[in-house]
């Protein structure tokens, strides 16, 4: 811990005053005297602040804590713990050096400690960028009761601490799910449509027991009334793919669009694994990044968290005969494939269709891409004039080629998600269940 002395703004101020009243004194000599009374005054009172503030070795003590890894997109708490060592009241003002990924020029907090007094203090810091993060010291500026001079502390509380894909959103969805209120988040409550369920057992009757389940030749054996008992057909493999290439590096909110791909992909395979299925990542741009097998194992969640907050781009242009390659080799089973990816217009989707095609044919496949919200928000705009006009035609047009590529990969037996990003998880949960529910997978 450092420890250095500052002037206030207020000695400034007095001394300032005392030059003005010493002007005076020349003309009037009575205002020379009050000066020179007010600079004693001040020279008394600036030592005695110092003295307040320096008899005391440790008068202040301040200690930061950041949690282990902060959450990608989330608001995450910073709290720091104040001590009062002093007798008497003090006013801090706080500077914290966070990281410059944040480019906060104004993280300056002030408060008043009574005397002795433990205070915590809490702010919250939301990265848009997984990765490492630097945190510097902890400033903290005190004034006593005179308000003449600061004291200064450093206290050299330097950690890196990396930012991990949104598990703050993972565990909220994962306890909404236990719960069974994941309606709270907008996720909607869908009737089962099918019956892919499987055989588990033979048991006696109960009142609610559906009638038609009704085990004939086990009832005649036992003379009691019997039903066969069923279970939800369980382990069917989901895999998020992941498009990491130019089309989704467009920003929304400060965070880019394979990074909500990236945090809805963890969120769904946590909902896969608690509904029984099996998760698995693979990431793609002109390379194939990461193929994680799908499964459902105790360890799967903490390896796709790995998996996903080591992804890395440089945004090149994606290879989608690459990826259905990939695809046909390492996905035997029957699986369900999400595909985070973006098409602005039809013509980009169709150069990419035929290898779509070929994956539906093998696969369940839903194409999760997104709405341009600028554009939305053209669109709902009232038009004064010829070049608004313009813009908001153009606008319709880009809008309406976004609902033709869902129509044309429904055509194509692919079902498709059109979304805004900061409902891209929900959108995804849903259609997850949805499918689910209507026995698809």
């Amino acid at each position: 811990m450092i420890r250095s002395l500052y002037l206030n703004n207020r000695f400034f101020i007095v001394v300032i005053a005392i030059i003005g009243l010493c002007c005076l004194g020349f003309a009037y000599p009575f205002f020379f005297t009050i000066a020179q009374v007010s600079l004693l005054v001040t020279g008394f009172l600036l030592i005695a602040d110092i003295l307040l503030l320096y008899r005391q070795k440790n008068g202040i003590k301040a200690k930061r804590s950041v949690p282990e890894k902060l959450s990608n997109g989330d608001d995450n708490p910073i709290d720091i713990s104040l001590q009062n060592g002093y007798g008497f009241p003090v006013t801090i003002r706080m500077v914290d050096e966070v990281p410059f990924q944040f480019q906060l020029r104004d993280m300056d907090l002030r408060l008043t400690l009574q005397a002795r007094e433990n205070k915590q203090v809490r702010y919250t810091l939301r990265p848009v960028k997984r990765g490492e993060y630097q945190f510097g010291a902890l400033n903290i500026f005190v004034s006593g009761i005179i308000g003449l001079v600061r004291r200064r502390y450093i206290f050299d509380q330097g950690e890196s601490v990396p930012v991990y894909p949104s598990y703050l959103q993972m565990r909220k969805y994962e306890l909404l799910a236990i719960s069974d209120r994941l309606t709270e988040m907008g996720i909607k409550k869908i009737r089962r449509i099918g019956q892919n369920r499987e055989f588990e057992q033979i048991k006696e009757y109960v009142q609610g027991d559906d009638i038609r389940t009704i085990n004939w030749k086990a009832t005649a054996r036992r003379n009691n009334l019997m039903v066969n008992h069923y279970q939800d057909e369980k382990s069917q493999n989901v895999y998020s793919v992941i498009d990491k290439g130019r089309v989704m590096k467009m920003p929304f909110e400060g965070m880019s669009l394979v990074d909500y791909a990236i945090n809805a992909s963890l969120v769904l395979s946590n909902i896969a694994v608690l509904k029984e299925d099996k998760a698995g990542i693979i990431t793609f741009n002109h390379n194939i990044g990461t193929v994680l097998p799908a499964s459902r194992s105790n360890l799967q969640m903490k390896s796709i968290l790995e998996v996903l907050y080591n992804q890395r781009t440089n945004f090149k242009e994606s290879d989608y005969e690459l990826l259905y390659a990939r695809i046909r080799r390492v996905i035997t089973q029957r699986s369900l494939v999400i595909l985070y990816t973006n098409f602005e217009t039809l013509s980009s989707m169709e150069r990419q269709l035929p290898f779509l095609v070929q994956i539906a044919k093998n696969h369940l496949l839903v194409v999760v891409f997104f709405e341009n919200t600028e554009l939305v928000e053209i669109l709902e705009k009232p038009v004064f004039n010829t070049e608004e006009v313009y813009k908001q035609t153009i606008a319709q047009k880009f809008a309406f080629e976004k609902r033709q590529i869902v129509k044309v990969l429904q055509q194509h037996g692919i079902h498709a998600v059109l979304t805004p990003p900061q409902k891209l998880t929900v959108n995804t949960i849903n259609k997850y269940l949805e499918l689910k529910a209507r026995g698809l997978i």
